[in-house]
């Protein structure tokens, strides 16, 4: 039980990477690497701040301006010097990997008798379930914020910018603008699952970004295709839908552990499993054409 309860609990953690993915590549279209370097960007930032006794609401913030920074350095890449984006995010990443690094001061900074968001706050005397909760209301508060935002003014030419560029910029919309504000928010979630991740297991590593990609574009296509099976066009499910992808995610590798696979073969599932995910809608289409 303990087990599945651990996959919950990352399953949450990377809530915020799998949102992030979901702006940039579902509502702008936007393959963005950058992805990578801010997820350790967050947890390395987390991890610095907390062994120099910052408090972890402090680091919240300091967490989310790094992330955003990062997103909007891409996207100006990409949008003022016309650099494609995949290859601007990967530059960002590459040059993030020597800021953690710097910031780090070596390879590996365990978190050890420091004050965390998880201890701070006790709503379960089990530290397993009480980690749960707090999660669930952290995870709760960014989606309902990220939700609110999507339904404003200024979320729908979000979302018209990646749908239609074209006719949203002949009304007058600042698409490059658009696309960078995107791009931080999406980075900026993604540097609060480094926060919420380097907490929950307790250190932060240089390495620890590698792939996190596949994962938060895994939770997205998983909830991608319940979006289509149901036919939802509202926003609020679909970010449920999101959150509950990356839960899955994390599940579909407990349950891949648990039945024996060795753990050196985890990124090769991980690889198959967003493989088969993609390719059953495209072979389901087929085979009824």
């Amino acid at each position: 039980m303990d087990f599945y309860l651990t996959a919950l609990l990352q399953g949450l953690c990377f809530s915020g990477v799998a949102l992030g993915i979901y702006i940039s590549m579902k509502i702008f279209n936007i393959p963005d690497i950058t992805t990578d370097g801010s997820y350790t960007l967050g947890a390395a930032v987390t991890a610095v701040m907390l062994t120099h006794h910052q408090p972890t609401y402090v680091a919240l913030p300091v967490v989310t301006i790094a992330g955003a920074a990062a997103g909007a350095l891409t996207g100006l890449i990409h949008t003022k010097l016309k650099i494609n984006a995949l290859l601007a995010g990967i530059l960002v990443m590459t040059a993030l990997y020597s800021v953690y690094l710097a910031l780090m001061g070596r390879s590996n900074l365990p978190l050890i008798n420091v004050s965390s968001l998880f201890n701070v706050v006790n709503i379960s005397t089990d530290p397993n379930y009480n980690t749960f909760w707090i999660l669930l209301i952290f995870v709760t508060i960014i989606t309902t914020c990220i939700g609110y935002l999507l339904k404003t003014d200024f979320g729908l030419a979000m979302r018209a910018t990646g749908n239609s560029e074209t006719m949203i910029r002949s009304l007058g919309v600042n698409t490059d603008r658009m696309k960078i504000t995107g791009l931080a928010l999406a980075n900026a979630l993604t540097a609060i699952s480094g926060y919420l991740i380097c907490q929950q297991q307790g250190f932060t590593d240089i390495s620890m970004g590698i792939g996190i990609v596949i994962i938060g574009l895994g939770s997205v296509i998983i909830a991608e295709t319940f979006i289509n099976w149901l036919r939802i066009a509202s926003v609020w499910p679909s970010l449920l839908l999101v959150l509950g992808g990356a839960i899955i995610f994390q599940f579909v590798l407990a349950i891949t552990l648990d039945i024996g696979v060795d753990p050196i073969f985890l990124k090769a599932v991980t690889a198959v499993f967003v493989l088969l995910i993609v390719s059953l809608p495209r072979l389901s289409f087929r085979n009824k054409a």
